[in-house]
């Protein structure tokens, strides 16, 4: 199948762009362990997660990335090994690295493409394979240094290496800052499901260093923007009245306004996940809102076509879409969810290509399908959402074929998801 090919292609380009980079320690007195790289390195705010398998802390703040102390001191043992890809490395690794050594720290790297599409086994055994080169040890700590599949992959990597190192989450994407890099979810994808291969294992810490943001792209950022929409959404209605009212200035990058949404993003997070941490009783599943008509629409285009915010936003507003249909919310919740999202170019709309025979075979291996029953995350109110099997699947086709039918109806209003212009599409986002 198309997948499949697509799946040994990844395969290969990893086997082929990995690269494992070994780093001597430096002598004992080099550098000062206790001083930061970066003068001026400073955390502005912190916050801490109370899960129940361990607590820990999301450290805001700027020159983090350079901080040797700070570095240091997550880093029990005398080995280190900084996990990245190629576009992150270039900016980034240096600094992390010369902090670790600066700590005192023998250091090694592993440098993986970048990509979804390379958040397979293959890169997962490129991170094994560099711990077992680098002879790591139970003390020893891994740093996940990227976005959300860099931080996926460091995690589920470092869950089962010895049975379990540290690692600490270092996001340098919007997405995984307020999403990923917060909770304990860590994962690979397979060729028939997003996620479906991992493990719930938390980080020692979470570094987020803001001067990591301010070289991401557009498109990146306004992925992140769709998962803190999402927690207006789930828990949080004045929050969404927040996003109403500053989203322009949000997309603008004000420091003020993106300061503020990140550390409400992360502490509805962390409140979620101390409430439901392996997601047992429902609670955390909320978190999910979109997600499973988002993961249908990544795996159905392939692993990196949609950016995960880009089709999670998409999902969110077939989501409210078919909880308007149910009954449970008002037809206006909609329509400011497909406006806030519009204007933060996000795409509001699935592909053409996808039909109900197309989401339903994705979505029949979703992680939320149990004894074969498909548990989706609807919205009961602005605010409120819930994970319920209690759904008519005459409701769940009707939502799918209304936005077929809306393309079919205003077939302009749509672009493919890879033209260069974001609003291009987006298009008319249909308001």
């Amino acid at each position: 199948s198309a997948s499949r090919r697509r799946a040994r292609a990844a395969a290969v380009a990893v086997r082929a762009r990995t690269r494992v980079v070994m780093r001597a320690a430096p002598e004992r007195g080099a550098g000062k362990a206790a001083e930061s790289v970066l003068d001026g390195a400073r955390i502005d705010r912190s916050m801490t997660v109370h899960a129940s398998s361990r607590e820990y802390p999301i450290h805001f703040g700027v020159g983090l990335l350079s901080d040797a102390q700070l570095l240091g001191g997550l880093a029990r043992g005398d080995k280190a090994i900084i996990v990245t890809n190629d576009t992150v490395g270039p900016l980034y690794l240096e600094r992390v690295k010369r902090a670790l050594e600066n700590a005192g720290k023998e250091v090694s790297v592993v440098m993986l493409p970048d990509g979804e599409e390379y958040k397979n086994a293959d890169a997962l055994l490129a991170v094994w394979d560099g711990c077992m080169d680098a002879k790591l040890d139970r003390k020893s700590t891994l740093f996940a240094l990227g976005g959300g599949v860099i931080g996926d992959i460091s995690g589920f990597a470092a869950s089962s290496y010895v049975r379990g190192i540290d690692f600490v989450q270092l996001p340098t994407t919007l997405l995984a800052v307020v999403d990923s890099a917060v909770g304990g979810k860590t994962a690979i994808n397979h060729p028939k499901g997003k996620n479906m291969i991992g493990a719930f294992y938390q980080p020692t810490a979470v570094l987020v260093d803001t001067v990591a943001l301010e070289t991401l792209d557009d498109r990146q950022y306004a992925a992140g923007v769709a998962e803190i929409a999402k927690y207006g959404l789930i828990v949080d209605r004045d929050f969404f009245e927040y996003l109403e009212e500053n989203m322009e200035a949000l997309i603008a990058r004000d420091a003020g306004v993106l300061a503020h949404a990140m550390q409400v993003s992360c502490q509805r997070k962390a409140d979620v996940v101390a409430a439901d941490e392996l997601e047992s009783t429902g609670v955390r599943a909320t978190l999910n809102l979109g997600h499973t008509f988002g993961h249908a629409i990544e795996a159905h285009e392939g692993y990196g076509s949609w950016l995960h915010g880009e089709a999670v936003a998409a999902g969110m507003v077939m989501a409210a879409e078919m909880s308007a249909r149910l009954g449970w919310i008002d037809r206006d919740v909609v329509r400011r969810t497909e406006a806030l999202l519009a204007r933060a170019s996000l795409p509001i709309v699935p592909p053409p290509s996808m039909g109900i025979e197309a989401f339903m075979r994705f979505m029949s291996v979703d992680k939320k399908v149990e004894a074969g029953v498909l548990k989706l995350v609807l919205l009961r109110a602005l605010g409120e959402a819930v994970v319920t099997a209690e759904y008519d699947k005459e409701i769940l086709y009707d939502t799918i074929m209304c936005f077929q039918q809306r393309l079919k109806e205003n077939p302009g209003v749509y672009m493919d998801q890879g033209a260069v212009n974001s609003e291009d599409r987006v298009g008319a986002a249909f308001q």
